[in-house]
């Protein structure tokens, strides 16, 4: 009887593993849309490594300063956070607190920020009581306090000599890099001198002061350029308030400087200007010059009998553009903040153009320094205790720039 030929092996080999192949890629298709599904209905678990990298990731983004106003902020912040990990400051015991060592003379004042740094670092994690774990030696003698206590300034000078001297012969730290590792603080304008008389401060040691002035042998990228901060601000800080601010530029002082005598004398009649050759007196209101910041566009800042001056920090705090005028200034933290974001630096010789000068910055130009001058505000305030970005953690950071460079 005829009929069809039976599959060989071979084809039914053939046919079982087709359907087997089918099989597997049904049941691939419907794995592939069970997760999809999954994804969108059921919340997903990282593993412990990766959540601890997000957190700290977003950690990271929001303690970022913005950038615009730094230099290398990336740079900053990595530097920023190794040095709150690392930095250890070792501050000599000796010397009575009841007089001019360890504490400072008050908070409040043009020299307020001397006293606060010795407050926030005699408190603060920084501060280590191991003399071999420090990365640099701070040296607590107050200039300020001294000069309060009536101390001349032939008599201070004897007094800072006798007692670096005396640190000196009793501990081994200063000799093993001669004072490079060692700084000291003050704000004080004839505290700057007060260290004239040891001419291996001068060289070596690191000054921080609000005195940056190249005549009384500053010294920058060794030494430090101290803000001087005039605190309590009287009146809150100025933001976010263009359209108030219609007058071109300020300024009212004591003429106590070649400059000054000169932008008083070009400019305290013009009509654009609102410049003074005397301070503003109370007696014609409370808070009247502090209350002028906020009608600026751009306030002037000279420098007096030293090139610096609390009129920057004023200025900053309250808003207005800050108009450096000096040829001889390290601004303060200038190895971390770009002045040219949030001020305009001027040589003196400028004072006869200061008009068409502050005239010629487009609307667009100051709207972008406003911003920027609010973004820098945190860095020019003082706190107790202190938090982070502030003035005393500004100064810390450049503090721990320069240590890197010591070796012994």
């Amino acid at each position: 009887m005829a009929g069809k030929p039976l599959p060989s092996a071979a084809t039914a080999a053939c046919s079982i593993q087709r359907s087997l192949l089918a099989v597997a890629a049904l049941t691939l298709i419907c794995f592939s849309l069970l997760s999809l599904r999954s994804l969108h209905s059921s919340p997903q678990f990282p593993s412990p490594e990766v959540a601890v990298a997000e957190v700290s990731s977003d950690l990271s983004s929001r303690m970022l300063p913005p950038s615009s106003i730094y230099h290398s902020p990336d740079v900053f912040l990595k530097n920023y956070a190794e040095m709150e990990r690392k930095f250890k400051v070792f501050i000599y015991p000796d010397g009575d607190p009841n007089t001019y060592f360890q504490t400072p003379r008050k908070l409040t004042g043009k020299y307020s920020s001397e006293g606060y740094f010795f407050q926030n670092i005699r408190e603060s994690r920084f501060r280590t009581e191991d003399a071999d774990q420090a990365d640099l030696f701070f040296v607590p003698i107050s200039c300020h306090k001294m000069r309060g206590k009536g101390i001349s300034y032939e008599n201070m000078t004897i007094i800072v000599q006798n007692y670096v001297e005396s640190l000196i012969s009793k501990y081994p730290y200063w000799n093993r890099t001669m004072g490079a590792d060692h700084f000291f603080v003050t704000c004080h304008d004839v505290g700057v001198r007060a260290f004239e008389g040891l001419q291996m401060v001068v060289k070596n040691s690191i000054r921080v002061v609000c005195s940056p002035s190249y005549d009384v042998g500053y010294i920058p990228h060794k030494d430090i350029a101290l803000p001087q901060v005039l605190q309590p601000f009287a009146l809150p800080s100025g933001g976010n308030d263009i359209e108030n601010r219609t007058i071109l530029g300020f300024w009212a002082g004591h003429r106590n400087s070649k400059i000054r005598v000169i932008l008083a004398r070009v400019w305290e009649n013009d009509t654009e200007l609102a410049i003074s050759n005397n301070r503003i007196s109370r007696a014609t209101g409370e808070l009247v010059y502090q209350k002028q910041f906020y009608r600026m566009k751009f306030c002037i800042c000279p420098g007096g009998s030293q090139v610096n001056s609390a009129r920057i920090a004023d200025s900053i705090h309250y808003g207005c553009i800050p108009v450096i005028m000096s040829n001889y200034y390290d601004l303060p933290f200038n190895d971390i903040l770009d002045w040219q974001k949030f001020s305009v630096i001027l040589k003196e010789s400028d004072v006869y153009q200061l008009k068409s000068i502050l005239k010629s910055i487009p609307h667009e130009k100051f709207v972008d320094l406003h911003e920027h001058l609010v973004e820098v505000q945190k860095h020019f305030e003082w706190h107790s205790p202190p938090i982070p970005y502030d003035a005393f953690h500004m100064v810390m950071y450049e503090l721990w720039l320069r240590h890197h460079v010591i070796k012994y």
